[in-house]
């Protein structure tokens, strides 16, 4: 009988450079994406690409004002929301260069490589998340 690895017994307290460097590279991916959504929510709100008159021009239509207000709104909540993945992902990175990334701030054990890879700015393991108390 072969001898087993007793290393693959010990469990990792933290992801090693290579990993954190792959799981880096997707976190600055979705950042740039995020970063150009959120630039277009901005201008979107904002009339910023608009050079017309809509905003000099008197209007009667109430139901269209009272539509683009809402929009205007929707378009704001939404970038904001935007902003706060934007931070989250920053503050990933600053995980990744302490090398404290991957570790769930609750239980203190690694993360899953697959959930890192489709939430990459998450914190805490599926196990702490799902025993989480539910937000109102």
């Amino acid at each position: 009988m072969a001898k087993e690895d007793t290393t693959a017994d010990i469990k990792k307290t933290r992801y090693s450079d290579e990993e954190l460097k792959e799981f880096r590279a997707i976190i600055i991916e979705k950042l740039e994406k995020a970063k150009e959504d959120l630039k277009m929510l901005t201008d979107a709100y904002s009339h910023a690409n608009e050079h017309d008159t809509a905003d000099t021009s008197p209007t009667f239509k109430v139901l269209e004002e009272g539509y683009q207000v809402l929009s205007k709104e929707e378009n704001s909540r939404l970038a904001s929301r935007q902003q706060k993945f934007i931070n989250s992902l920053e503050n990933a990175l600053i995980r990744i260069e302490n090398k404290s990334y991957g570790v769930c701030r609750v239980t203190g054990i690694l993360i899953a490589k697959e959930r890192l890879r489709s939430v990459p700015h998450a914190t805490l393991s599926i196990d702490a998340k799902l025993n989480q108390p539910q937000k109102k």
